[in-house]
């Protein structure tokens, strides 16, 4: 870890000026501006000071968050190959999230597994085909349409078509 590339950081988001810091520390303005460049290391004592003024301390300026992944590749999506439908979770762990995308092919004539009803919507944009949303009433949805539903009733994807259907599927909570 750069010890003075974080301080600098933490200085810089506090708006304070090396003077300012130094003068709150009490220590030299040379002296944090060779910490800052990772040209010398503080005693415990000063960097527990210096972390102080900073509004920190050691065990949070020393805790290293995970990077949280943004984008995804790939070789991150999971396949899940079924009778009637493919399922590629392109989130790994989007149960954890609050919502879950996934990429669903109904194959010809058959229809993917049936949501209950939940509290949360649910979105589809459908890539490539057409499809049939049932649920109290039937919704025809073709290729570069969207659907955008509420949860309360149980409802499935037909494919009435002889080729495969793609939709790309995105639940609120995660439901898949």
């Amino acid at each position: 870890m750069e010890i003075g590339h974080k301080i600098k950081e933490l200085r810089l988001r506090n708006d304070l000026t090396l003077s300012e810091l130094a003068s709150r520390c009490e220590v030299t303005k040379g002296f944090l501006s060779q910490l800052e460049r990772d040209l010398t290391s503080p005693n415990i004592t000063t960097l527990e000071n210096i972390l102080e003024a900073l509004g920190t301390n050691l065990t949070e300026f020393f805790s290293e968050e995970p990077e949280e992944q943004v984008v995804f590749k790939k070789e991150d999506i999971f396949v899940d190959k079924r009778d009637n439908e493919t399922i590629e979770w392109i989130v790994p762990n989007a149960q954890k999230n609050a919502m879950e995308p996934i990429i669903v092919t109904i194959k010809p004539h058959q229809k993917t597994s049936v949501i209950s009803s939940h509290n949360g919507e649910e979105f589809g944009y459908v890539l490539k085909g057409r499809i049939i949303l049932v649920s109290d009433h039937q919704y025809k949805v073709k290729a570069k349409e969207v659907f955008y539903i509420s949860g309360k009733k149980s409802h499935y994807l037909y494919n009435p078509t002889d080729q495969d259907v793609r939709v790309l599927w995105i639940t609120n909570p995660p439901m898949f």
